[in-house]
């Protein structure tokens, strides 16, 4: 029986250097863009495009059920068995393994997968939010699958989701999931004040500016983790738009905590998180102190949005 109070020592995993595995994230990355890409044409629009992440599940991760006339299907990324799955409330399925090959051959293979399912989509078939956006299925550039620093990443995606959780329970104003965001390739969960905010400036390479409008029309204090990419560490991040003044010289916990000019959010090494004495708990004191530097900076009205417990 599993115990629900453990945590082993080695449930936060050793991640590779960002550099020995980056062809490798930016294939996934990819990857997931285009699964991603078939949530968003197919399911209903929720605000701030939380209606297309995907989410982190007990193998890898999930679009969730997918619409499709009176029925349903997901696709599933499986970072233990290296498989790609896509199942069906008609009880149909098709899977490929998930191994070094090119975005087009990814592309090919998830579309047949989809047709002898007997499902249609169409999708805009070239990444966002990246500088250079190949359409998928002329990118043969990107063709990297290693399987063991997959595994690993997930598995930090796991530990990361199961503390974000935690931390998201305890607020009761509007809060997203936790979810992944395929654009960024970044595990996220964001709280709001529940009041408006300054229309984004946008400007993200690749992505319409009425995306970040929506996703950020009210004010957020939002954190996550991501892989490292423009950083060159896995790292958790928290930022608040519009960040009030203070904001980037308030105190942080734990010391490891800094904020960082060029990304314009706090970062917490994820190394440090994992060889801390409580990573538990050294997640959890970056989370709340920056979202409380955030709220209180700019006068959210904390007694009626946290619970009291």
């Amino acid at each position: 029986m599993l115990d629900r109070t453990a945590t082993p020592d080695n449930a936060w995993p050793t991640l590779p250097p960002l550099s020995d595995w980056m062809d490798t994230c930016t294939t996934v990355h990819l990857w997931t863009q285009i699964v991603g890409k078939i949530r968003l044409e197919l399911s209903p629009w929720i605000n701030h495009s939380w209606g297309s992440a995907l989410y982190v599940t007990t193998s890898g991760l999930t679009t969730s059920p997918i619409p499709y006339g009176s029925d349903t299907f997901a696709i599933d990324f499986d970072f233990i068995n290296h498989t790609l799955h896509i199942t069906t409330t008609q009880a149909t399925e098709q899977s490929f393994p998930l191994e070094p090959m090119s975005v087009a051959d990814f592309y090919r293979k998830i579309m047949a997968a989809l047709d002898a399912l007997g499902i249609q989509v169409e999708i805009f078939a070239r990444p966002v939010e990246v500088e250079v956006a190949i359409p998928f299925a002329q990118d043969t550039q990107h063709a990297s699958y290693d399987a063991d620093a997959m595994n690993r990443f997930w598995q930090a995606l796991v530990q990361a989701n199961r503390v974000f959780t935690e931390f998201r329970a305890s607020y009761l104003g509007k809060v997203s999931p936790v979810h992944f965001f395929w654009g960024a390739f970044d595990l996220a969960v964001t709280r709001f004040s529940g009041r408006s905010a300054p229309k984004h400036p946008g400007g993200i390479p690749n992505c319409p500016d009425r995306v970040m409008e929506d996703a950020y029309s009210h004010e957020v204090s939002s954190a996550g983790f991501w892989a490292g990419t423009g950083l060159g560490e896995a790292a958790f991040y928290a930022y608040a738009y519009p960040a009030p003044e203070g904001f980037s010289t308030a105190a942080i916990e734990p010391a490891a905590a800094y904020y960082h000019e060029g990304l314009g959010e706090f970062v917490l090494p994820y190394e440090a998180v994992r060889t801390a004495n409580d990573p538990n708990a050294a997640l959890l004191s970056f989370l709340q102190t920056s979202y409380e530097a955030a709220a209180n900076l700019a006068n959210w009205d904390r007694a009626a949005l946290e619970y009291k417990r």
